[in-house]
């Protein structure tokens, strides 16, 4: 187990390297002077020079981003363009934001889906099966901002069951966990959908088996073969699915946060790519990706714990 976990967080280094080399790349080639930015437009070129020769970038592409990743290897992310506050300050004001709403989307996707899944397989090609496919397929096609959108005008503008998010985006985000609720729904829909079809494709193939049958020959309840039996073999391309989920989770709250107004690692992303806040971009992008890899890492090391049959060597 210890030389698997130190193997695969080795392997994390290369991916990393190539995400920072991409994201670092696209940023380099998008229109817009960051110096001149943090300038003004009624800067002049003296000014707007200088501010470009303390930034470090009047030097070519290669030497900024071997300066770049020395710095991050030290734990350094850069200074913010726009505050010219430390990425890594502006990142922890808002990190636990977005992971809580990521976890939370990630239980929901896993809740529906799970129950979804199952009784669609357990009783498959009735109309239960065909209904629950027909609304799974409908949440995977749907877009997110367009849901969110939905909900709003739906629950909480008309009715006024909720907290209005339009009005959010003058006063701010506040401590109602009440306005967790919407955003955990338009966020955790398509992954719900994804998981139940996921799951009633691994349960019907584990039902065909052998063993099932057997326990079922033997006067098992069916209870006890579905959950105890049927169930446990079947997460296993399940898990595999909702980390691939959460960490789409990470990535898809930009969306669902400008649209919230919520004050996480998404909507600050958004806003950096409009002012050209190149270092605030480029440390999301990084913290982002190691979350990504870190649970799939813990995807992984699940599976032994699910099969012990499975060895991680």
């Amino acid at each position: 187990m210890t030389k698997f976990v130190i193997r695969r967080l080795l392997q994390t280094i290369p991916v990393l390297l190539g995400v920072s080399i991409l994201v670092f790349s696209l940023m380099y080639l998008i229109p817009g002077d960051p110096a001149q930015i943090m300038a003004g437009e009624g800067a002049s070129p003296q000014t707007v020079e200088q501010i470009r020769e303390k930034l470090g970038l009047n030097e070519p592409a290669p030497v900024q981003y071997l300066k770049y990743m020395k710095n991050v290897v030290q734990g350094d992310l850069g200074n913010s363009v726009r505050s010219n506050r430390p990425v890594m300050d502006e990142i922890k004001a808002r990190f636990w934001t977005t992971v809580q709403l990521s976890f939370y989307a990630t239980i929901l996707a896993v809740f529906l889906g799970l129950i979804a899944g199952i009784i669609s397989a357990v009783r498959h090609y009735t109309w239960s099966d065909i209904s629950i496919m027909i609304v799974a397929l409908f949440g995977l096609s749907m877009p997110n901002f367009w849901f969110g959108l939905m909900l709003i005008q739906w629950f909480a503008i008309g009715p006024d069951w909720l907290p209005d998010f339009l009005k959010m985006r003058a006063s701010g985000w506040g401590d109602d966990w009440r306005q967790l609720i919407l955003p955990v729904i338009t966020l955790g829909t398509g992954g719900a959908a994804i998981i139940a079809r996921m799951t009633r494709a691994s349960m019907l193939e584990v039902i065909g088996q052998d063993y099932i049958r057997t326990a079922r020959a033997k006067g098992m309840g069916e209870r006890v073969v579905v959950y105890r039996h049927a169930l446990k073999n079947a997460l296993i391309p399940v898990i595999t699915v909702v980390g691939l989920e959460f960490g789409g989770f990470l990535g898809g709250a930009v969306l669902t946060e400008s649209i919230f107004a919520i004050n996480g690692m998404g909507r600050l992303t958004i806003d950096a790519i409009r002012t050209r806040d190149f270092p605030i971009v480029q440390g999301t992008v990084l913290i982002i990706s190691f979350l990504f890899v870190f649970v799939n890492l813990l995807v992984d090391i699940s599976y032994r714990l699910l099969n012990k049959r499975i060895d991680l060597n």
